[in-house]
C-alpha cells in the first residue's frame, strides 16, 4: 500500500494506456489531455517506479521490461476497479442466483409471500428464498440482521433506523369452523362472551390481547382456554374444534372450512409493514423484490 501512496491514479491510467498504444500524441488523444500534460505524467511515472519505462524506438516508444512486467497486471487491476465503482447494472431475474434472506412471522408468511412465492417462482426460477424467524422487538437489531433483505412487521413494533413501506391495512374478525353449532349468525355480545377462545400470543403464555383491552374499558371480559404463539396453530385449532378466535380477516378468507363475522365490539386493527437497511435501498435486486411483492398483493386483492 506504501508504494501506492506515491502515486496519482491517473498516472497509472496514463501508463496503461501507453502501453496500449506507445505513443504520447496518440495516448494524450486517448486520454483527452494535451501532449505536453501526458508527457509530465510519464516524466512522474519514471521517477516513482525508478525506470525510464519506455525507450526510444523505430515506431515511437517501445516499454522496458519492467513496463512489459506491469502490463497485465496493471490493466486488470483497472478493470476491476472500475466494475468497483460503476453503478450497478440492472438487476435481471431470469439470470439471478439470488439467495434472499427474509424474516417474517407465519401470519406474514402466509398473506404476504405465499401471493408472491408463484411469481418469484416463474420470474427468478434460479433464485433461492430463506424465511427466518420473526425476532418480534428485536427486528433488525439481531446480529448478521444487516444480510437479511426484507423484514415484515406491524407499523407499532417497526424499528425507525429500517425503510419502511406499508403494504396494507389489516382488521380482526370473528372466526369459527364451518358448521359452529353456536355460531349461524353474527353473535350478540352477550353471545360473543360465553364463546371459548384461542388467543395468539408471540411471546408465549399470554391470556390478554387487543379484544380483551377494549372489553375491559366495558367493564367486560371472555371467556380465553387457549393460547398459542403461532397464527396457524390457532387456525388448525378453530377448523377441528369449537373454539372461536379473533383473527386478522386476509388469513382466513380465502379458507373454506372457516367462518368469520364481524365481532360486536371495535377492535383496533394493524397496519402491515415491509422494511429494509438503507445500504439496501437502492440496491436493484432488493427494489425489485420489493416491486414484486406490492404487485402481487394488489395482484392477490384485485
Amino acid at each position: 500500500m506504501d508504494n501506492l501512496k506515491k502515486l496519482d491514479l491517473n498516472l497509472l491510467l496514463t501508463l496503461d494506456t501507453l502501453l496500449k498504444e506507445p505513443n504520447v500524441t496518440h495516448a494524450a488523444r486517448t486520454l483527452n489531455l494535451s501532449q505536453p500534460t501526458v508527457s509530465v505524467q510519464l516524466a512522474k511515472l519514471r521517477k516513482s517506479l525508478g525506470d525510464p519505462l519506455f525507450l526510444p524506438g523505430p515506431r515511437g516508444m517501445r516499454p522496458t521490461a519492467r513496463a512489459e512486467f506491469l502490463r497485465i497486471p496493471l490493466s486488470q487491476a483497472l478493470g476491476l476497479l472500475n466494475k468497483a465503482i460503476s453503478s450497478p447494472g440492472p438487476f435481471i431475474p431470469r439470470e439471478s442466483t439470488h439467495t434472499w434472506r427474509i424474516v417474517a412471522a407465519d401470519y406474514s408468511e402466509t398473506t404476504v409471500l405465499l401471493p408472491a412465492l408463484r411469481i418469484l417462482r416463474l420470474e427468478a426460477p434460479d433464485t433461492r428464498l430463506a424465511v427466518l424467524a420473526n425476532a418480534n422487538s428485536q427486528i433488525g437489531q439481531t446480529p448478521g440482521q444487516d444480510t437479511v433483505d426484507l423484514f415484515f412487521h406491524i407499523r407499532e413494533e417497526s424499528p425507525q433506523e429500517l425503510r419502511c413501506r406499508m403494504l396494507f391495512s389489516e382488521h380482526y374478525v370473528l372466526v369459527s369452523r364451518v358448521g359452529h353449532p353456536w355460531l349461524k349468525s353474527a353473535p350478540t355480545l352477550k353471545q360473543f362472551l360465553e364463546l371459548d377462545f384461542v388467543m395468539i400470543s408471540p411471546d408465549g403464555g399470554g391470556f390478554w390481547g387487543n379484544t380483551d383491552r377494549v372489553l375491559a374499558e366495558m367493564g367486560l371480559n371472555r371467556k380465553m382456554v387457549l393460547s398459542v404463539p403461532h397464527f396457524m396453530f390457532a387456525v388448525f385449532a378453530i377448523t377441528t374444534t369449537d373454539l372461536v378466535g379473533m383473527l386478522p380477516l386476509r388469513l382466513v378468507k380465502n379458507n373454506p372450512q372457516l367462518q368469520f363475522f364481524a365481532p360486536p365490539v371495535a377492535i383496533p386493527g394493524f397496519d402491515m409493514n415491509m422494511l429494509w437497511h438503507e445500504h439496501l435501498h437502492r440496491d436493484p435486486a432488493n427494489m425489485w423484490l420489493r416491486d414484486l411483492i406490492v404487485q402481487s398483493l394488489s395482484d392477490n386483492d384485485s
